[in-house]
This record gives C-alpha cells, sequence and structure tokens, in this order.
C-alpha cells in the first residue's frame, strides 16, 4: 500500500499537513462541498506532483469528495518525507521518498499506473508519457488527466500537433489564478527562499542573472530586486526581452551575463541554458540554481567534464573546481531550487493552484471530451478568484445594468 522512507516520520508531517489546512480556505471550501456531493465517488486518481503538505491537502480533499487515490513524487528531490509518511498511515497508497535514483523514480510511477487511474494528475507529465510509451493498456480506461507546470504543458502541445496525445489533459497551468500568482508570486519567492537557505549568501549588491523572463522569471526577478539585487535578464523572445527592460532590469545575451554574474537562476522550461561555454566565463565563486521543472537547463554533464574537484560543501551545496582554477557552486544538484533546497510556494498561492486542480477533475468527470488540451474554463477561473478574495474579506465593485448595457452594444460613441 505504500513506500516512504520512515513511517515514524508521520505525526511531524501531519502537522505540516495541519498548518497548509489552515492557510489553504479556498481548498477547504471545495473540500466541504466535496464532503456533501461526493463528485468523484470511487474514480481512482493517480498523482504524480511533489509530495509537499499542500499536495497532502489536495489529496485529502479529492479522498473526501469520493475519490481513491495512488500518489508518487515528481521530482526526486522534492517530497517531504514526513508529509509522505502521514499520508502513508492516514491509509493512502504512496510512493515517495526525497533522493529517490532514477530507476526508482520510474518503479514509483508504475506503481501508480498499477493502480489503472481514471484520471492523472501531474507535473512535468511523466505519468502520461509513461502511459503513452509503455502502459497504453491503460488509455481505454483513462477519462481525463491535469497538468500542473508549464514544461508539463509545453511537452503535451507538441504531442497534441503531432496527434499523439490520446485522451484530454486539463491546462491548469494557464489558468490566470494558477500562472498568474503560482509562477510569479509562488517561484518568485520560493526560489529565492531556497537560495537563502542553501548559501545564506547575501543578495543585496549582487549581480543576479535570471535566464528565462516568463511567468517564473519574472517573479524571481521582482523578488531579487526587492532583496537589493542588480538583475539581470537573458531571454530568447524579444517581446518578452523588451518587457524586462520597460520593468527596469538590465537585459543581455547569457554569454555576457556569465562574466558579470554572481548568481544565476534558470527558469525557461528548455534545456542546455547554461553550459561549458557559460560556466567556464564564470567568476570564482559563483553560484548556480535551477528553478524549471527539469534538471536540464544547467548542463551537468558539460559541468562534470570540467571540473578537477568537487565535494558537498553544505546541504544542497556542492563545490566545483574548474581546470581554469576558479570554483562554482551548484545548488540541488540542478534540481528544482525552490523544492529540493525549500519547501516550495507557501500554502496561499497553492491554494489556488490546486483549487483549479480539484475543480479540473470535477469537469473532466462531468463532461466527456476529446483527446487533446483544454483550457481551464473563465467560470471556474473566476469562482476561485472570487473565493480567495472572499476568504481574504476583500469586496470588489458589480458593474451596474447601465454599464452592462453600454460594454455590451455599439451604438454610443464619443
Amino acid at each position: 500500500m505504500y513506500k516512504v522512507k520512515d513511517i515514524r516520520l508521520a505525526d511531524k508531517g501531519k502537522l505540516k499537513i495541519e498548518w497548509a489546512e489552515d492557510h489553504m480556505p479556498v481548498l477547504m471550501r471545495i473540500r466541504d462541498e466535496f464532503k456533501k456531493e461526493k463528485p468523484l465517488k470511487d474514480i481512482r486518481i493517480g498523482f504524480a506532483l511533489h509530495v509537499t503538505k499542500e499536495t497532502a491537502v489536495l489529496v485529502k480533499t479529492l479522498i473526501d469528495g469520493g475519490a481513491k487515490v495512488s500518489i508518487t513524487g515528481c521530482n526526486p528531490l522534492s517530497t517531504q518525507d514526513d508529509v509522505a509518511a502521514a499520508l502513508a498511515k492516514q491509509g493512502v497508497r504512496i510512493y515517495a521518498w526525497r533522493g529517490e535514483t532514477r530507476e526508482e523514480y520510474y518503479e514509483n510511477i508504475n506503481k501508480v499506473l498499477d493502480f489503472r487511474p481514471e484520471i492523472t494528475i501531474d507535473d512535468g507529465g511523466d505519468l502520461v508519457f509513461t502511459i503513452h510509451k509503455e502502459r497504453q493498456e491503460l488509455i481505454e480506461g483513462i477519462r481525463g488527466g491535469c497538468e500542473e507546470t508549464t514544461t508539463g504543458i509545453i511537452r503535451l502541445r507538441a504531442m497534441e500537433r503531432e496527434n499523439l496525445l490520446r485522451y484530454a489533459v486539463m491546462d491548469v497551468n494557464d489558468a490566470m489564478t494558477k500562472h498568474f500568482f503560482d509562477n510569479r508570486y509562488g517561484t518568485g519567492q520560493s526560489t529565492i527562499d531556497g537560495i537563502l537557505r542553501a548559501t545564506n549568501v547575501l543578495l543585496a549588491g549582487k549581480n543576479f542573472v535570471v535566464c528565462g523572463y516568463g511567468w517564473c522569471g519574472r517573479g524571481i526577478a521582482i523578488r531579487a530586486r526587492g532583496m537589493g539585487a542588480n538583475v539581470i535578464v537573458t531571454e530568447i523572445n524579444p517581446v518578452k526581452a523588451l518587457e524586462a527592460v520597460m520593468d527596469g532590469f538590465r537585459v543581455m545575451p547569457i554569454s555576457e551575463a556569465s562574466e558579470v554574474g554572481d548568481i544565476f537562476v534558470t527558469a525557461t522550461g528548455s534545456i542546455n541554458i547554461i553550459g561549458k561555454r557559460e560556466i567556464e566565463k564564470m567568476k570564482d565563486g559563483a553560484i548556480l540554481a535551477n528553478s524549471g521543472h527539469f534538471n536540464v537547463e544547467i548542463n551537468l554533464k558539460e559541468l562534470e567534464e570540467i571540473h578537477i574537484e568537487k565535494k558537498k560543501i553544505r546541504e544542497n551545496v556542492v563545490k566545483y573546481k574548474l581546470r581554469n582554477g576558479n570554483s562554482i557552486y551548484l545548488l540541488a544538484e540542478g534540481r528544482l531550487v525552490n523544492l529540493a533546497a525549500a519547501e516550495g510556494h507557501p500554502s496561499e498561492v497553492m491554494d489556488m493552484s490546486f483549487s483549479n486542480q480539484a475543480l479540473a477533475v470535477k469537469y473532466l468527470i462531468e463532461n466527456e471530451l476529446k483527446p487533446g488540451v483544454y483550457k481551464i474554463p473563465k467560470e471556474i477561473d473566476e469562482r476561485i478568484a472570487t473565493l480567495k478574495l472572499e476568504t481574504m474579506n476583500i469586496k470588489i465593485d458589480k458593474p451596474s445594468p447601465m454599464q452592462i448595457k453600454y460594454l455590451e452594444s455599439w451604438e454610443e460613441g464619443t
């Protein structure tokens, strides 16, 4: 029924989950509805998400809605072992621990798939891709899936373009109440948190290079500037690069930024953003971190090729001595620094993200969708925003009948 690092950590994990529940009021309201209505009765749901206290709140919400759940992690370093133990003790089928090997990671993915889920919930797409590559016998019984992050959506849309995606997947990532808040405010704060927990360096006065100016990159840049860093942005998209300039950041190619940066964070969703050419130009003592989903943004193979010595110098920090005499510090093995070296996004942000997940699962059950990637309906997005405002005791205006008529007609001009 479960495989975790240490079941004796369950009591500690339970307290963490209680903390998250106290700070996720929207999802708790949805849980109350689910308890009464049981919209997910006897539906089997398979998860591959970061096993955090916030994820545990989502798991418990879906179970209260009548679902049967099996879960594993979506990153070898992001599982919180005490939370995993708490879920196991509560009877959840869970297979996850921090520090899984690649082989163990995919063994756990397949244990979740052995549960024969009718709904998949992914962060990065590994459940979907494993099903399509290796477990195609499961597809006939799958009613749909949900994807949490940008990287997964990029991969799923590529499958959709090639007509290879064989069931419907809800694009949770691009809901406004997800990416606008989770990616910007959540990733911004938690990435800085991870860097500081790992290093305790002073950010003020440092040249802080952010690779990528999507929603995650925007959030990281804003928070780094708030800590007093001199922020540099690298980009390949001219519109995003222009936006970064207008937001007051220096913009330059990574080849130039490599020579002046003190701290580098990748947040692009792409591959080989920082490699041998960039690393060999860096200052002695430069810090490298990644906030993209997979550990491919920093080219670890090339880093291994150009170093002559390495040692773990702090928890989540490895010092690499290079052939040119300089040293660089790699954080969290190049994996998600905000989850591997810290706790991930604040509960208040994940409240909206996982409310989208819960309502997206309900939507999939209630609607028969053809294979493809589907945006979260506007009604769900706005409902979550409304609930969030209510829980914050914030009221907003409503348009008058005259205003509605004016905005819906064309007759009245200047």
